[in-house]
């Protein structure tokens, strides 16, 4: 079914880093779960009414939250599909976090509210009336929001959506609530146990279980997360397939929204390759990382001595000393220039964020070191932080 609809509704589906193909994904998807939920929120109130069961009612309010997180999604697709402008250069792309993160709050409101309730109901227990119809209204409403957690997930999974994937797990909570719902109704029923209200507290905590890991998947790339390990190591693997790199450093991946990245880093040649013939190469680099990844790609170019045998000699002790002190630090623009009295050794240490050590105590303990090793030289190191983990 699912792929029915994005054959037939959405056009140039494939293309999914396209905004306005986002757009349609998003659009499909917000209109399915309005009418959805609607008609599931209807369904419920009605039984909810008919048998005066809270745990009944409050999910017939979950749905009706469903129906509107499903506008937020609808028009946060919408507002992000916009082109860029003289304010925005880098697009409307983040809007899709944002309503990802509304949604999750509005999950949140409604699990809150539907805990406030049950707790009452177990303070003030009311009889509630048995009916076949509130079970079939409940049967149909499980399999119609598991069939609505597959259809946004597999939306999601295709256009890595965030805001999609948070309207999935908000479907496969639905589905555990409702089904503690039902098993309250019929051992209600069966057992003539009144436990209505307390099913409501189960239906609450699952609620705000899926709406905080809601929030959290949405926050995180608003807050600015590292790159994925894989994409990072393709990106590296595929620099290092031209001949003419012979390393990188300080890769930066900025995330502006959906299909819209950008990056940086450093490409180390050979000091005597030829400038131009480097330059044509960069620019190839760059070109295959967007036609590759969808990545807009800037690239400094970083000339290395890789003839001199006694460079590459202290390269590869200065590089070993830096490790003893953290096997995640690595160094890179290693050169020396030598004096009739000293050498100078400078070089750029890379250091992880989640290193305990100061910068002074840093540099204290790699000059120390490297002084050791190479008595009278005189260390110039420049400290830069690790925005990604690369080998």
């Amino acid at each position: 079914m699912t792929d029915f609809l994005v054959r037939h509704l959405i056009r140039d589906h494939e293309n999914v880093q396209d905004p306005a193909v986002r757009e349609r994904y998003g659009v499909l998807s917000g209109g399915v779960g309005i009418f959805l939920n609607l008609m599931l929120s209807l369904g419920k109130f009605f039984a909810g009414v008919l048998t005066g069961s809270i745990a009944v009612t409050a999910d017939a309010f979950n749905n009706l939250s469903d129906a509107g997180s499903s506008v937020v999604t609808l028009v946060g697709f919408k507002l992000a599909g916009q082109k860029a402008d003289d304010g925005h250069p880098f697009g409307h792309g983040r809007i899709e976090y944002l309503a990802g993160l509304l949604v999750s709050l509005l999950i949140l409101m409604v699990g809150v509210e539907l805990g406030k309730s049950s707790i009452e109901k177990i303070l003030h227990p009311e009889e509630v009336a048995f009916s076949v119809v509130t079970v079939i209204i409940l049967s149909c409403s499980i399999l119609v929001k598991l069939w609505m957690c597959f259809f946004n997930r597999r939306l999601g999974k295709r256009i890595g959506s965030a805001a999609m994937q948070a309207t999935a797990t908000d479907s496969l909570s639905d589905v555990v609530a409702t089904s503690a719902v039902l098993a309250g109704t019929l051992i209600g029923h069966f057992a003539r146990v009144s436990i209505d209200g307390w099913i409501g507290v189960v239906v609450a905590v699952f609620i705000l279980r899926a709406g905080w890991e809601a929030a959290r998947d949405t926050l995180n790339p608003l807050l600015g997360t590292a790159p994925e390990p894989e994409l990072v190591q393709a990106i590296q693997q595929l620099v290092l397939s031209h001949e003419e790199v012979v390393g990188m450093h300080d890769l930066v991946i900025h995330d502006y929204g959906p299909g819209r990245r950008m990056c940086s880093f450093h490409a180390e040649v050979q000091e005597g390759a030829d400038i131009m013939a480097a330059h044509d190469a960069i620019d190839h680099i760059e070109r295959e990382i967007q036609e590759t990844f969808g990545i807009e790609t800037t690239i400094h170019m970083d000339p290395i001595a890789t003839g001199d045998s006694e460079v590459a000699r202290l390269r590869d002790q200065v590089r070993e000393l830096v490790r003893n002190i953290d096997p995640d630090m690595s160094i890179h623009d290693f050169r020396v220039t030598r004096g009739p009295l000293h050498s100078n050794l400078i070089f750029d240490v890379v250091v992880p964020h989640r290193c305990k050590l100061s910068d002074g105590e840093i540099k204290t303990r790699i000059t120390d070191a490297v002084r050791q090793v190479v008595p009278g030289c005189y260390v110039v190191l420049q400290l830069d932080r690790s925005y990604v983990g690369m080998n």
